[in-house]
């Protein structure tokens, strides 16, 4: 890892601890982020956004090893599925816990996704937590594929814009989304 990248996590660190919004890069498209487990930060993306907590949001982890402390029964498939798919894949899980209450779905589940990305991995690796991600965009609009496209609103509404990749270029996309239940049935939700 680099220095810059060193000094970017520590950077964010500091807004995660201190219930604060990140914008970062992730293995898929730039999201918005906070402490998946404070649920006034939580709060303080659905408002940035303007969008209904009835709508829930995705947890992001460093590692497979750390579903359970989230996760009351992890299905044997969520496991194949992660440690099979070679994209960016978020996984619908029943039995949320030790997260956010407005960040849990109504019916008890939550999006998962285990990242491959360097800068997101170490960063949830020395957070300790999961951190959650969501487009960063306005409800209802499209999801920026690059830095450059994302609204002026999300830019000057979160606490600290991590200085990495913002000139990259990319049809970036946002993550295929599965839901597997706990009977192991497997349902494809965004492809």
């Amino acid at each position: 890892m680099n220095e810059l990248m060193k000094i970017e996590i520590e950077k964010c660190l500091q807004v995660l601890n201190a219930g604060g919004l990140i914008l970062y890069p992730t293995d898929t498209i730039w999201g918005i982020g906070c402490d998946a487990t404070n649920e006034s930060a939580v709060s303080k993306v659905f408002s940035l956004k303007a969008r209904t907590d009835s709508k829930s949001l995705i947890i992001l982890l460093d590692q497979a090893g750390r579903l359970p402390g989230y996760i009351k029964d992890v299905p044997q498939q969520a496991y194949e599925l992660m440690e099979l798919s070679e994209q960016p894949l978020t996984i619908v899980l029943d039995g949320a816990k030790n997260l956010a209450p407005n960040l849990i779905a109504e019916d008890g589940s939550v999006g998962v996704r285990i990242v491959m990305d360097e800068f997101c991995r170490s960063l949830i690796g020395r957070f300790r937590k999961p951190i959650v991600s969501t487009s960063a965009n306005i409800s209802g609009e499209n999801s920026p594929s690059n830095f450059s496209d994302i609204h002026d609103k999300i830019r000057t509404g979160v606490d600290y814009i991590v200085g990495l990749r913002r000139d990259e270029k990319s049809n970036a996309k946002p993550s295929t989304i599965i839901r597997v239940g706990r009977n192991g049935v497997i349902k494809f939700i965004r492809k």
